[in-house]
């Protein structure tokens, strides 16, 4: 086994959700859903298919974000793992309706940040062993940096 790190390349705007799924209409079923709960967002969809002719599968209606997705999931070349790159709307504006895709396995992680992919490469093929998202926790959070918080979630619409 080989163990190998795939950086997810992509423009600072761009929020991603990488995950793990099966079937081969993954793709359709993953693009239904985002247009389902969010219209307006921009997006693009690669799926990394893991029998028969083992294609990176694509959907989208962007077609810069399409063709993020299509390199990203070729660079992973996971079986049946799956990328979603967005703009206009953020991860957790479709993340639990991403979850409750009947073939959806698993989520690795939503996010906006630097993502490294860890994958494990054998004879038969590759798998994702986890992410490393964003950079190494640097301390625990003082009254100021709550208060940052609290101010950052009420500027973009959220509230606690």
């Amino acid at each position: 086994m080989e163990l190998k790190v795939v950086k997810i390349e992509k423009p600072e705007d761009v929020n991603l959700i990488l995950g793990q799924a099966h079937f081969i209409k993954t793709v359709e079923d993953l693009h239904e859903a985002v247009v389902e709960t969010v219209p307006q967002m921009k997006f693009g969809i690669g799926f990394c298919e893991s029998s028969g002719p083992a294609l990176v599968r694509f959907s989208g209606n962007d077609d810069e974000l399409t063709e993020l997705a299509k390199k990203r999931a070729m660079e992973i070349s996971a079986g049946h793992s799956f990328i979603i790159f967005m703009r206009d709307g953020f991860p957790v504006n479709i993340l639990n309706t991403i979850k409750n895709v009947a073939e959806v396995a698993g989520i690795f992680c939503a996010t906006g940040n630097p993502v490294e992919v860890v994958v494990a490469e054998t004879e038969q093929g590759r798998g994702i062993l986890g992410v490393v998202d964003g950079v190494k926790t640097k301390g625990i959070e003082t009254d100021s940096d709550r208060e940052s918080r609290h101010n950052f979630l009420r500027k973009i619409g959220y509230k606690l």
